[in-house]
């Protein structure tokens, strides 16, 4: 059992919707953060708030004398006031939103600090006997840096301010039969925000943001919630999550390992190899967040770098993409069948949709079975437009004749004809732009079969 790889997915969940494009403290939607996975603390949370609890209950198959591991991760806000020398002689500041200094830029900014907290292991024999609490506390702090330009010379300083955290993880399991029911809940019992009520940017000062957990397990595996077997559907039925979900992480089929997230993942989640690093930006998109941030202005760019350094980060990393790099976030294709082109310089010139790439498909001599006729280019059938079709104009070609053209592959390795109209008068005139209509197999019936087919079929035996 290793969290390493799960560590990665981990992180994207910790940090998404962290700094949204365009990166600015200035910009408007970075006036409200901190929206996935708030755990607030429990007296606010009952005065309307967001929740001070999370439930996560998953299956587990116990293997000889098996573990579990949990570990607690979230961000613990910390204030970052910039401060302005006002007079020297007297060491006064002043708060300021933005201080520049030697063409520097900073910013007053929430920043957050990541918190890890490992609990011990625990043996399901242990857990399922009596529920196991194990409280933590963190603690507040302080801290001052003074701001000086190149020659050493004070200008302002920074403020960093956290406050205290206080909470418990429960861990309790129930026998199932041939599986155990574990439940892991987190709670934040941060005290002296109860009564009254508090604004949401001082609650946020108690709380745990981003809160996700990482289950691992030696001597046992995981059971999907997702796609549990058969024998265990009524089980995984009965879990009941809140305000997290449990979804396996690692290679697939790998079973040793769960992140609880607070947005829904898939089991098996993997970071995209193109990616360069966070964008810190919920549904981030590289290419487009990218692309855009290379369009910011000097100006932009340098409040951007004062404002955090994730974003820091982010914008050097924009300025400094090899063209080859941005390439890779444009797209991959990755389940195409093997190319079976001679050379690389012939698949370096033709790109992977061009029918050329592959030897192995010839649209023009290809045919597919449809109602045990072969149909071919040449061939005439008869349109049927499925119930998968959207689009209004198929009624018109609905029991038209029409045209084989050419039999093609899509990228799931599936057949789809392109056809022209028997009685459209532009029928050449599309031909020669190569402009066809294109159905599935299903969509079509054979009106006859072709000769030039069965003659092809009988020359190859």
């Amino acid at each position: 059992m290793s969290f390493a790889q799960a560590r990665k997915i981990a992180d994207a969940v910790l940090y998404e919707g962290y700094v949204l494009y365009p990166y600015r403290a200035s910009a408007a939607k970075n006036q409200l953060r901190w929206q996935f996975g708030v755990v607030v603390p429990r007296g606010y949370s009952e005065l309307g708030g967001e929740p001070w609890v999370t439930q996560t209950e998953c299956l587990i198959e116990p293997i000889g004398k098996a573990a579990l591991a949990v570990r607690l991760r979230f961000l613990h806000l910390q204030s970052r006031i910039i401060e302005r020398l006002v007079d020297r002689s007297n060491e006064l500041f002043t708060p300021v939103e933005n201080l520049n200094v030697d063409g520097q830029s900073l910013v007053t900014w929430d920043e957050g600090i990541d918190r890890e907290l490992d609990q011990p292991a625990l043996g399901l024999a242990e857990i399922i006997a009596a529920e196991r609490v194990v409280p933590f506390e963190i603690d507040g702090g302080r801290e001052v840096e003074f701001i000086r330009d190149g020659a050493g010379e004070i200008h302002g300083r920074i403020i960093r301010e956290r406050w205290p955290i206080a909470g418990a993880v429960r861990v309790a399991g129930e026998a199932m039969g041939s599986v155990v029911k574990v439940r892991i809940m987190v709670e934040n019992l941060s005290p002296g925000l109860g009564g009254d009520p508090v604004e949401r940017a001082v609650a946020l000062r108690h709380s745990l943001i981003g809160a996700h957990a990482l289950l691992g397990l030696s001597d046992g595996l995981f059971v999907s919630l997702l796609d549990p077997p058969e024998w265990a559907r009524a089980a995984a039925a009965s879990c009941v999550n809140r305000h997290t979900w449990p979804v396996l992480v690692g290679a697939p089929g790998e079973r040793d390992v769960m992140l609880s997230s607070p947005i829904i993942l898939y089991d098996y989640p993997q970071i995209a190899p193109e990616s360069q690093g966070d964008m810190c930006d919920g549904t981030e998109i590289d290419e487009i967040l990218t692309l855009r941030t290379m369009t910011l202005t000097e100006d932009e760019k340098r409040e951007a770098r004062g404002t955090d350094q994730r974003a820091a980060a982010i914008i050097e990393r924009a300025d400094t993409m090899p063209g080859e790099i941005l390439e890779r976030l444009h797209g991959a294709v990755r389940y195409l069948r093997k190319s079976t082109s001679d050379t690389r310089d012939e698949q370096e010139q033709k790109p992977w949709w061009n029918p050329e790439m592959d030897t192995s498909v010839s649209p023009a001599t290809d045919s597919v079975q449809i109602n045990g006729v072969a149909v071919a280019k040449g061939s005439q059938v008869r349109l049927r437009p499925g119930p998968r079709r959207a689009d209004a104009q198929d009624i018109f070609f609905d029991q038209k004749i029409a045209l084989v053209e050419a039999v093609f592959a899509d990228v799931e390795d599936k057949n789809y004809l392109a056809v022209t109209l028997i009685d459209d008068p532009a029928a050449d005139l599309n031909r020669w732009h190569g402009r066809y209509l294109y159905f599935y197999p299903d969509e079509v019936e054979p009106v006859e079969a072709n000769p030039k087919v069965l003659m092809a079929q009988e020359r190859n035996g």
